[in-house]
């Protein structure tokens, strides 16, 4: 069983209620359908599909019951394996907001949107060359194809943001 399994098993909440109503003693459907009061047929599918996970046996002679060796087990497997790297947040925020190299939208959240300003200015604007405006527009432009943001805006947002600057139409890359 894995931790996507175990979530997956007790991600519905009638699949919870027939788990704590086993953990607390009922021993099969009926007395399930009394302690929890679903319809039987709904506790009936919780049952089997808490079986099938592995989270529940059931016993011939002892009824339902939480597989506890089972969990266990799992808690150790997790515990013992390693943890799995987490993704640079940085490139999920680019994979969230770029398509196919263009802007989907521009992020309300400062942090997130600063981050693809500092992107697109990295692959835009060359350190120490200054363009003119109507070049600032050209460039920003196919970053904005398809999207709901605009070039003006993108440039505004850049300025702000001290990643370019602008002094008499003319404007420099400042930032990373």
């Amino acid at each position: 069983m894995t931790a996507q399994a175990l979530a997956g098993a007790l991600a519905d909440e009638r699949r919870r209620v027939v788990f704590a109503a086993i953990v607390l003693g009922a021993r099969d459907v009926p007395a399930v359908v009394a302690r929890t009061g679903l319809p039987a047929r709904d506790a009936a599918t919780a049952v089997r599909r808490l079986t099938d996970a592995g989270v529940l046996t059931d016993d011939d002679n002892a009824g339902l019951r939480v597989d506890a060796d089972r969990l266990r087990e799992f808690a150790r497997a997790a515990a013992v394996a390693p943890a799995a790297p987490t993704a640079d947040p940085r490139q999920t925020i680019l994979r969230t907001f770029l398509r196919d190299g263009a802007l989907t939208r521009l992020p309300a959240q400062r942090g997130r949107r600063r981050v693809l300003l500092e992107h697109i200015t990295e692959r835009t604007f060359e350190p120490g060359l200054r363009y003119p405006e109507r070049a600032v527009d050209e460039a920003l432009r196919p970053w904005c194809e398809g999207g709901e943001a605009d070039h003006v805006t993108l440039r505004r947002y850049l300025i702000d943001d001290m990643l370019l600057t602008r002094e008499h139409g003319v404007y420099w890359r400042t930032g990373p």
